[in-house]
């Protein structure tokens, strides 16, 4: 923490002697990064695609575990039968031979949806840190063509916080953070809500 506070001190130390030994004043810009993504409309879309995933991979995920229930079920009721006193021992080895069978085939289906678990979950993984590299992209070439354009000598995320979650903007003041016009500008192309229909 304290490494963190001294380095913090020589950045702005580093940053005062750069301005006036230039007799130039260094132009500061702050934004809320953390604001700026979840008001982004790509954002929204991103995180319903990626719940709309969610949701299939589970449907698909119960369905295997309600025929794996069933197959337990019928090699439940297959133990029954071969219990039953009346029963003649070749029918007792056909019913066992044919539990045996279930056995493995259940074994084999649980083991199956292991690794439908781990790979749609692994998918799911990837496709959010695709879609989140994507949205962030978008967000830096707004945020760099606004640095350019309004010439920016050093632009701070007021959202991030140090490793000890102390965020590293203690104070700045609101006419320095242009967070709004980055989400204005971003949302310019967002897709008109649907009329309701008549």
């Amino acid at each position: 923490m304290r490494k963190l506070i001294v380095s913090c001190l020589l950045t702005a130390a580093a940053l005062g002697a750069a301005a006036s030994s230039a007799n130039a004043q260094v132009k500061l810009g702050m934004v809320d990064m953390n604001s700026v993504f979840t008001s982004y409309y790509k954002t929204k879309d991103a995180e319903a695609k990626i719940n709309e995933a969610r949701a299939g991979a589970k449907k698909e995920l119960d369905d295997r575990l309600e025929t794996l229930k069933k197959a337990m079920d019928d090699i439940n009721k297959t133990n029954q039968e071969i219990e039953k006193p009346e029963l003649s021992k070749d029918g007792k080895d056909k019913l066992t031979k044919q539990r045996d069978e279930k056995v493995s085939e259940a074994r084999n289906l649980d083991r199956e949806i292991a690794e439908f678990r781990q790979t749609r979950e692994r998918q799911l993984q990837e496709q959010f840190l695709r879609m989140r590299k994507d949205i962030i992209d978008d967000i830096m070439k707004v945020v760099n063509e606004k640095v350019k354009a309004a010439g920016y000598d050093v632009v701070f995320d007021k959202s991030g916080a140090s490793m000890g979650q102390i965020p590293v903007v203690l104070y700045s003041r609101t006419d320095l953070d242009f967070s709004n016009d980055i989400i204005t500008s971003l949302n310019k192309t967002a897709p008109k809500p649907a009329s309701a229909a008549n």
